[in-house]
């Protein structure tokens, strides 16, 4: 196992600590880890393996199963292009690759600065104003590629004052 800082293993602990008495405290683990740190990494699932007696695979394969889950760090800003039916028919793939573009990273990465991911979403549930991109939750509608570039702007402005 790769060495955690002191007070990381500290704060897992307690966050494993909070679920003992369930009878399947896995998800709520990982997602209270998830939320805390952004992404559960290998060898923080290696530590709660150990303290829970769940097996690794079994918490690796939860991890990788549900896309809110991610083993790498996510950018400041997640940018979630939705690719569900309705969206993708309206134009979401150009969408996202106008977000590749102007990011220079595919889905599924990270800036080099650390402040965007981009990914694609299944459905986000905002069928009616397709398509949609969602940002750290904020619903952006009938998003056009020509606005693609003004919406990273802004971020990027935000990060600057």
């Amino acid at each position: 196992m790769a060495k955690l800082q002191p007070q990381a293993v500290k704060l897992i602990t307690e966050i494993v600590e909070r679920f003992k008495d369930e009878p399947t405290p896995t998800m709520m683990i990982l997602e209270e880890i998830q939320r805390e740190y952004g992404y559960v990494p290998l060898e923080v699932q290696e530590l709660v393996s150990q303290l829970t007696g769940i097996p690794v695979s079994e918490i690796y394969g939860v991890v990788t199963f549900y896309s809110f889950f991610s083993m790498v760090p996510k950018g400041k800003y997640v940018v979630g292009v939705c690719l569900g039916t309705a969206c993708y028919v309206k134009g979401s793939q150009l969408v996202s690759d106008k977000f590749s573009e102007v990011l220079g990273i595919k889905p599924g990465e990270t800036t080099a600065d650390g402040l965007f991911t981009l990914d694609h979403l299944r459905c986000i549930g905002a069928c009616a104003v397709a398509p949609a991109v969602s940002i750290n939750g904020k619903v952006y509608p009938q998003v056009k590629v020509d606005n693609v570039k003004k919406i990273v702007e802004d971020y990027r402005a935000k990060e600057a004052q």
